[in-house]
């Protein structure tokens, strides 16, 4: 799956984004699937707001999003649960997960929204890759945000998906266990053939990127 971006110009940022240079906003760009892309901006120029119009989480924008030829726009109902579900996994930066369930019946509702791509005991393998496997079953909202990073991340792998979309996903975590992350999210990317797409304040090398844009 192809991700083409026509222009895209989120309202509320209209004015400030027309008054400077960027390799996103108001651009024509097309990323393949397998691709590794990253996305650096400082803070307050969008770059929550890019994430959230890809996974159509806001629709305040200007332009079109296109996944494989089919506007984001008219994707909906059933079209846009299949392409959450299937092709297009995220971890956003507040990561949205329920404080009140465990850590792993969060993962568990992921996993089982079709038919599975993986079997329940891979979600102990990998809480066991980033070591959190020792809160699998305690309420989320108990762990700390870097261990809930880690099972966002663990949430987003379970899944198939042809693209990984991620807002500041290390953004809590030490080099150590960003290491380990970006080295599961690698793996998991490289069986499906899947792109992944990051957002970050800095320069990083996690992956060796396709191409990287300032936005």
């Amino acid at each position: 799956m192809d991700i083409e971006l026509d222009h895209i110009i989120p309202v509320p940022l209209k004015d400030k984004i027309l008054a400077r240079q960027s390799d996103i906003w108001n651009r024509r760009v097309t990323w393949k699937q397998g691709s590794y892309i990253k996305i650096k901006a400082p803070s307050g120029t969008g770059k929550t707001t890019f994430i959230h119009i890809l996974y159509k989480l806001r629709t305040d924008f200007e332009g079109n999003v296109k996944f494989d030829g089919a506007l984001l726009e008219k994707t909906d109902g059933d079209a846009l649960a299949t392409l959450r579900q299937q092709q297009l996994s995220v971890i956003l930066q507040d990561l949205r997960l329920f404080p009140n369930l465990t850590a792993r019946e969060n993962i568990e509702l992921k996993r089982v929204l079709q038919i599975p791509f993986y079997e329940s005991d891979k979600i102990d393998a990998m809480a066991a890759a980033l070591g959190v496997q020792h809160v699998l079953n305690q309420q989320a909202g108990l762990c700390s945000y870097g261990e809930q990073q880690r099972i966002a991340i663990i949430r987003a792998l379970i899944q198939p998906f042809q693209w990984l979309i991620m807002d500041e996903p290390f953004s809590h975590l030490d080099n150590h266990n960003a290491t380990k992350a970006a080295a599961l999210i690698e793996e998991e990317c490289k069986k499906r053939n899947a792109g992944l797409l990051i957002t970050d304040l800095e320069d990083d090398q996690h992956f060796a990127y396709s191409h990287q844009f300032n936005l």
